[in-house]
């Protein structure tokens, strides 16, 4: 049988990509054969190279609406692909764009995705309502692709050896998108439970990117025994740090989602002006512990300490034995 040429459309954000991963390899192993392309973005760019399911990664540079040049240029990638079909796992109005630069019918690819007019069409009211990997599997069942399940990111290979992590340890992201500052629990709040943390024998350990410093520095002031790695790991390290935790803490934030498929227990903090528990929660029968509130003020330290505390009790197999101890002069 001839190769054949697939394209799958996943532009970001980082939580929407760690959820389209699964059904990446799903596509992948539909397609053991062919040549398959990623169209995303830069900031994912590296992430899709090292998960092993592509052949090509193409950089979308999202081009503005009057970027005529950009959109010309667009089209011609999109044409030279010489694609037989197109997975749309990103479903928005600039993949519909994208849909009609291909041409008239004749000249389009297979589209598998949610666009008037694709041949697998998932126009199901529910794929909207849904989180969106189960969307993603919804839509791909319609095009023949079965047992898509979430990526637990075991292709990940983060370094930890030079942190000093003391066992048992929790992992806590107090930090979130600068663009969504309404997603942040309290500062003060998180203090709370990082002396309980304490108090217990945990050893609390922050993460984040360098947008998060200002933050987390507050979060962790004048608090003896915490271990800061703030803009100190890589994505590559946290499903790593994640699967040697008791359980990580934190707000709807990528690196929360990707400790959560890591198969990290997770308490996560849902400000549903922006994001709820039902469409963004992730999609697990265990190890989840979910608030949610208009106003992040209104969930309390010992709401979410609660939540932790049935976490520990419902998950009582789960080793203690970290993979990086401590280093000597930790």
């Amino acid at each position: 049988m001839m190769q054949q040429n697939i394209l799958v459309i996943k532009l970001g954000a980082l939580g929407d990509f760690i959820y389209a991963l699964g059904p990446m390899a799903a596509i992948r192993r539909h397609h053991p054969q062919d040549h398959i392309t990623l169209l995303t973005t830069q900031p994912f760019a590296k992430m899709a190279q090292e998960c092993g399911y592509f052949d090509r990664i193409l950089v979308d540079h999202k081009p503005k609406v009057f970027d005529i040049f950009g959109w010309v240029r667009l089209r011609s990638v999109l044409k030279e692909g010489r694609f037989s079909r197109v997975y749309d796992l990103q479903n928005n109005d600039r993949t519909s764009l994208y849909f009609k630069l291909f041409g008239p019918p004749s000249a389009r690819p297979e589209w598998v995705g949610a666009v008037k007019g694709a041949s697998h069409r998932n126009a199901s009211p529910e794929r909207s309502q849904m989180h969106a990997f189960l969307g993603h599997r919804q839509t791909l069942t319609g095009a023949g692709i079965q047992n898509v399940e979430l990526d637990q990111l075991e292709w990940m290979k983060g370094d930890l050896s030079g942190c000093p992590l003391k066992v048992p340890y929790v992992v806590l992201v107090p930090g979130c998108s600068i663009a969504h500052p309404e997603k942040r629990w309290p500062v003060e709040s998180f203090r709370v439970i990082i002396s309980k943390l304490i108090l217990q024998g945990y050893q609390p350990v922050i993460i984040g990117s360098k947008e998060d410093q200002e933050t987390n520095e507050r979060v962790v002031r004048g608090i003896e025994g915490v271990l800061n790695l703030t803009a100190r790991t890589t994505l590559g390290d946290i499903p790593v740090l994640a699967k040697g935790a008791v359980a990580a803490i934190g707000n709807d934030t990528g690196p929360m989602h990707m400790a959560a498929v890591s198969g990290c227990p997770v308490v996560m903090l849902f400000c549903n002006q922006t994001s709820s528990i039902k469409m963004h929660a992730p999609p697990k029968e265990k190890g989840l512990k979910a608030l949610e509130a208009m106003d992040l003020k209104e969930i309390s330290p010992q709401d979410v300490w609660t939540k932790f505390q049935e976490l520990l009790s419902e998950n009582t197999n789960r080793s203690d034995t970290q993979l990086y101890p401590a280093r000597a002069d930790g």
